[in-house]
C-alpha cells in the first residue's frame, strides 16, 4: 500500500473489488505493482479465483489497536468502532522555475518551494477551522534539491479525511482551489492527480450491537468511537457487512517504534472476542 500509493490491494481481492489496472502503477523505482507480485512467486492472472463471493460472507470482524488516544483518555481497554472516516489522497505538483541561489533576484523568482509551503499553511489553517475534518501533507520532494538552487518543482501529498461525506467533498474542492489560487498569485504551474478515494463507512448496526454486548459481559465499560485510519473492513464492506473492536494503545501512539499495546489489553480484547463469536456462533449455527 505504501509502496504503490493504494490501500486496501490484499483485502480488495478477497473482497473481489480488486482494479486490475492497479497491477500498471509502478513504485519509485519504476517496478510494476504485477512485477512485484510475481517477483515473491504471486500469480496475478489468478487474483480474482482468491475472492470469497459475497454470499458466502457472514461478516467481518477486525481487531486493531485504536491508533489514538481517546481510550486511554478514558480508561478503557477496548472500543466498539461506531463508523471509519472517508478518504481522499491526492498528488500535488508545483511547477515553477529552478535558478541561482545568488544571481537572481527576488521579485523574479518563481518558487516552487515557497509555493508548496504557502499551502501547506493555508490548508493546515482550513483543516483547524472545521469540525470533524483533517488535512495532512505527509510527504514533499524537492527537486532539484540543491542548496544553491532556487526550487524549481515541489511534489507532494495531501490526505483529507472526515467521517462526513459532505465535508470531505467540499473539503476536497476547497483545497484544490487554494492550491489553484497559491499557483496563479505566485505565477506558477499547478498538477493535481487523485491517487485514491474512500467514502465514509459506517459499521454494520447487529454486529456492532452484539459486539457492544460482548464488551458488557466481559465486564468492560462500553465505548463507542470513530476511526480516522483506513482498514481493511472498507474494502471488506463492499463484500459483506463488517464490524471493529478497538485496542487502547499507549499514548495514542501508531506507525511509530513506540507504538504499544499491553498484555492485559490485548488479554481483554480476546475475551471480548471470544463472547462475540461465541454469540454469532449461537445465532446462526444450525439448529
Amino acid at each position: 500500500g505504501v509502496r504503490y500509493h493504494t490501500t486496501y490491494l490484499g483485502s480488495s481481492v478477497l473482497a473481489g473489488v480488486f482494479d486490475p489496472a492497479w497491477l500498471e502503477k509502478r513504485d519509485a523505482q519504476g517496478i510494476t505493482l504485477a512485477a512485484a507480485i510475481e517477483a515473491f512467486g504471486g500469480r496475478v492472472d489468478v487474483l480474482g479465483n482468491d475472492a470469497i463471493p459475497a454470499q458466502q460472507f457472514l461478516g467481518y470482524y477486525e481487531v486493531h489497536i485504536e491508533q489514538g488516544p481517546h481510550l486511554e483518555a478514558v480508561d478503557a481497554p477496548v472500543g466498539v468502532v461506531s463508523g471509519i472516516a472517508g478518504q481522499v489522497r491526492v498528488a500535488l505538483r508545483f511547477l515553477g522555475q529552478a535558478g541561482h541561489a545568488g544571481t537572481v533576484a527576488m521579485r523574479h523568482r518563481y518558487d516552487a518551494l515557497c509555493a508548496a509551503a504557502d499551502f501547506i499553511r493555508k490548508a493546515e489553517k482550513y483543516a483547524r477551522r472545521r469540525e470533524n475534518l483533517v488535512a495532512t501533507v505527509g510527504a514533499c520532494e524537492v527537486r532539484p534539491n540543491a542548496s544553491n538552487v532556487i526550487p524549481g518543482e515541489v511534489l507532494l501529498s495531501l490526505d483529507v479525511r472526515s467521517a462526513d461525506a459532505t465535508v470531505l467533498a467540499e473539503a476536497r474542492r476547497n483545497l484544490h482551489n487554494l492550491a489553484r489560487q497559491v499557483a496563479e498569485r505566485r505565477r506558477l504551474a499547478r498538477a493535481g492527480t487523485l491517487a485514491q478515494k474512500a467514502p465514509p463507512l459506517a459499521c454494520d448496526g447487529p454486529l456492532s450491537e452484539w459486539l457492544s454486548a460482548s464488551v458488557q459481559a466481559a465486564g468492560f465499560p462500553l465505548i463507542h468511537l470513530p476511526s480516522g485510519a483506513g482498514h481493511d473492513a472498507v474494502a471488506i464492506a463492499k463484500a459483506a457487512p463488517v464490524s471493529m473492536l478497538f485496542v487502547r494503545c499507549r499514548g495514542g501512539i501508531s506507525h511509530h517504534p513506540d507504538e504499544y499495546a499491553t498484555p492485559e489489553d490485548i488479554a481483554a480484547a480476546l475475551a471480548v472476542s471470544d463472547r462475540f463469536i461465541d454469540q454469532l456462533i449461537q445465532t446462526y449455527s444450525p439448529q
